[in-house]
């Protein structure tokens, strides 16, 4: 019974450690001379640092059509969302932070939405997205269950808000 508790509480520390996903991690980008944010994000990493920078403005700023943000809420917890962006990127740097401001007045859960940030290559470094097949950031990649059902890419063709409604009424 000792030998139980002393391997307990050896193991029990670093059970937690060992399966958690590091989120809101740098690497070093050879193409830009510096680090940039890789992996999975929180909204932490949206609102601070260098990307916080343009992230709170835009936010601020972006008035996105009620009509349109009333109609996604019906819609909106129905399907999960990737987000694959540059904080390098200028389409990043203005299209994240007006989609983070429609998911919020829309009341879409956040657990259903996914930050992936990637370095030049198009690399998140510390996961493999090549499922995505990502050319350009950012990428909106919208899902219902296991099925991806649309996506925006780069910039929208419409509106954010418009793009995304048109995508959830296919």
């Amino acid at each position: 019974m000792k030998k139980l508790i002393v391997v307990l509480l050896f193991i029990l520390p670093f059970s937690g450690t060992s399966f958690a996903q590091k989120v809101n991690v740098t690497a070093y980008d050879s193409a830009l001379n510096q680090k940039v944010l890789v992996g999975n994000c929180n909204r932490q990493a949206l609102t601070s640092g260098e990307f916080g920078n343009y992230f709170n403005p835009e936010y601020k700023e972006y008035k996105p059509s009620e009509k349109l943000i009333n109609e996604l809420r019906t819609k909106i917890n129905n399907v999960s969302i990737v987000v694959v962006f540059g904080e390098w990127c200028g389409d990043s740097q203005e299209q994240v932070p007006r989609f983070i401001k429609i998911m919020d007045e829309a009341g879409m859960d956040s657990s259903n939405i996914t930050l992936i940030a990637v370095n030049r290559a198009k690399e998140a470094v510390v996961e493999d997205i090549s499922m995505y097949n990502i050319e350009r950031v950012p990428t909106f990649i919208v899902f219902k269950g296991d099925a991806e059902i649309g996506r925006i890419v780069e910039t929208p063709y419409n509106s954010l808000e418009e793009d995304l409604w048109e995508i959830l009424n296919k």
